[in-house]
């Protein structure tokens, strides 16, 4: 894992040192190991390096082909480039290093741009082909790994993080009002914009080509995921040992590392399961937990410590185990640090994310994440079951918008939004953009329960997984360190999407039957601890049966408590402030008093919607004012 960054002047305007080097700088924490620039005119390249595999000079980048022809920079980590080193081999390629990077850009060379289709792994790459003078950007089908652009129609800037690209002289940051709609919409971007107006990030499983003659970016997609074919034909016992040894498998590829590997353990299935297997390949392997202050914590936050059976775990697969213990404090020291490092603001409470990944980073290198594991399996049972008596494609649309609608409902923008900032606004865009997610595959169906949950594992695949990814790589390697998703292995992930919905939802028949029989009725909201069957079943010998048989828990702080208690004062100081809060530029004071009173005075558990605020008013403070304040 490393950073990346570029620029390609169209007009042929020739590139500085200066300026990469700027750009490297600023993204320096993800490759602390070394930096190489690569200029040819108006083409430049700048890499970070952080050394996982082959950690000598020959693994240096930016890297050319053996044939001098193609120069690539590379962030991520293939865990199949020894299966492609010996297929390049084969083609009469020859190889002096160790690294996947190698491999990338000889299979480039041998193939075309189209051989990254052909990785497993996690990956956002660019790479100038001497020759031709072109420019290639590509990214993992599963969007793991970052790439951002800006292109003004004469110059294209690139990077792993925005940052970068804030260093050009010609970008000046303004705010996307339509950005900003849609994440006070869902808490998350589900088009590919940012709240930096013009900066776009690449979406997964695309690649874009640039030469002088391009007048736009145009996306190629080469991959998408589909849950519309179900291999019916297959038992529950055959799909589960199928899992078990595609799960083994899964691990086992990315334990590939020349430096020491990690896992967290938070207690659950997911993190457990990866756990359970690493450790073999690994003696005494660490692992590392995030837990909780709760003196001052009531209600069903009082059970989100889970380092009690982390450490029930972590001694039945005897590992040298870690506990970062967080308290109410430690929101105010590292809220600026964490929106500094985000910059592209996506869902949940994620500063436990980067308390966590800086623990690890002090003992490894690479940490293994558990990611993955509810959306390709069927984690939120009680979000699918809200769509489960949909009688139409609109009726479906109707109420998963509803559901997703995270933070402000429709009904209220003209309350959140100043009204200079509404005039320039489309209301609408938000719904349209849930639509879209979609109608971009025409191979979906609304007319059946198991349809409108496949439909909800592939809206939460595409949407909010990888809004989980962005924030897990970014918190990471904000201290340098790599996390990897065994989940997201390529052929795990084919075989995921085949398991029929029954095998993923214990009680999916039950369920079934009870909305036939009240075709009219809508189905009221209750608690469903049923996901992950066939996974569950899979990993029974794996992890403790106390472990398998826990409720369903999210990984996140006390906050609702917290805001009420403790990081009251925080909360009114950062959002209550009409001389100092930056952001009732945009958003109207009135809407954050009240949305504040309302969590105090009202227990209305508002921890979602002011968490948000306080990230968009430190968003506005470093990346519009300019404070560095908290940031070191």
């Amino acid at each position: 894992m490393c950073g990346l960054a570029g620029v390609f002047n169209l007009n042929d305007k020739p590139i500085t040192t200066q300026l990469l080097k700027k750009m490297g700088e600023s993204i320096a924490h993800r490759g602390p190991d070394g930096e190489g620039i690569f200029i040819d005119e108006n083409v430049g390249l700048v890499h970070k390096r952080l050394a996982i595999l082959d950690t000598s000079e020959k693994g240096a980048q930016p890297m050319p082909s053996r044939d001098g022809r193609y120069i690539l920079v590379f962030n991520g980590c293939i865990y199949n480039y020894l299966e492609l080193r010996q297929k390049l081999r084969a083609a009469g390629h020859s190889f002096h290093s160790n690294s996947d990077t190698e491999v990338i850009v000889e299979g480039i060379s041998a193939f075309g741009i189209s051989f990254v289709e052909e990785l497993n792994g996690m990956f956002a790459i660019a790479c100038w082909d001497k020759q031709e003078k072109k420019l290639y950007l590509s990214r993992d089908r599963f969007g793991i790994k970052p790439l951002y652009y800006w292109f003004n129609g004469e110059t294209l800037v690139f990077a792993s993080e925005i940052k970068a690209i804030l260093q050009h002289p010609d970008y000046k940051t303004e705010v996307d009002l339509g950005a900003l709609n849609e994440y006070f919409t869902f808490q998350n971007l589900f088009t590919f914009r940012t709240l930096f107006k013009g900066v776009t990030m690449l979406p997964p499983a695309n690649t874009v080509t640039m030469e002088r003659s391009s007048t736009g970016v145009k996306h190629r997609s080469w991959w998408d995921y589909d849950f519309t074919k179900p291999d019916n034909g297959i038992s529950f016992e055959e799909a589960k040992l199928e899992t078990e040894r595609l799960m083994e498998q899964a691990v086992a590829r990315q334990m590939v590392s020349d430096v020491p590997v990690g896992s967290y353990l938070s207690g659950g299935m997911d993190s457990g399961t990866i756990t359970s297997i690493a450790s073999k390949y690994v003696p005494r392997m660490s692992t590392f937990t995030c837990g909780f202050d709760m003196s001052e914590v009531t209600g069903v936050e009082a059970n989100y410590d889970e380092r009690r059976d982390a450490e029930l775990m972590a001694n039945h697969f005897k590992t040298e185990h870690f506990e970062q213990v967080m308290n109410a404090g430690d929101l105010r020291w590292s809220l600026p640090k964490l929106v500094y490092h985000l910059e592209d603001l996506r869902v949940g409470m994620s500063y436990p994310n980067y308390y966590i990944s800086r623990l690890a980073s002090k003992f490894v290198k690479v940490c293994l994440q558990g990611t993955g594991g509810d959306e390709l399996f069927g984690g939120y049972p009680w979000r699918y079951y809200r769509i489960f008596d949909s009688i139409s494609q609109e009726n479906f649309f109707e109420q998963y918008y509803s559901f997703w609608q995270r933070l402000v409902p429709d009904g209220e923008k003209t309350t959140l939004f100043q009204e200079d900032k509404i005039s320039q606004m489309d209301m609408s865009e938000p719904r349209t953009v849930f639509e879209r997610v979609f109608t971009f595959n025409n191979s979906l169906r609304y007319d059946s329960p198991e349809a409108h949950i496949q439909n909800s594992l592939y809206f939460e695949a595409k949407t909010f997984l990888p809004g989980l990814f962005l924030v897990g790589d970014k918190l990471a390697m904000a201290s340098g360190l790599e996390e990897r998703f065994p989940f997201m292995d390529n052929d795990l992930v084919n075989f995921a999407q085949k398991i029929p919905v029954k095998y993923k939802l214990g009680n999916l028949t039950n369920e079934i039957k009870k909305i036939d029989e009240n075709a009219h009725m809508k189905l009221r909201y209750r608690n469903f601890d049923d996901g992950k069957m066939i996974l569950r079943e899979a990993m029974k010998d794996y992890i403790p049966k106390k472990i398998l048989d826990r409720k369903k828990q999210g990984f996140s702080a006390p906050d609702e408590s917290w805001y009420r208690g403790e990081n009251m004062g925080y909360v009114k100081e950062l959002l209550l402030d009409k001389k100092k809060t930056v952001s009732y530029e945009f958003i109207n004071p009135e809407y954050i008093e009240r949305i504040v009173k309302e969590h105090n005075e009202q227990h209305i558990n508002h921890r979602l919607l002011i968490w948000s605020f306080m990230n968009f008013e430190w968003w506005c403070r470093i990346f519009l004012n300019g404070e560095t304040e908290g940031l070191n």
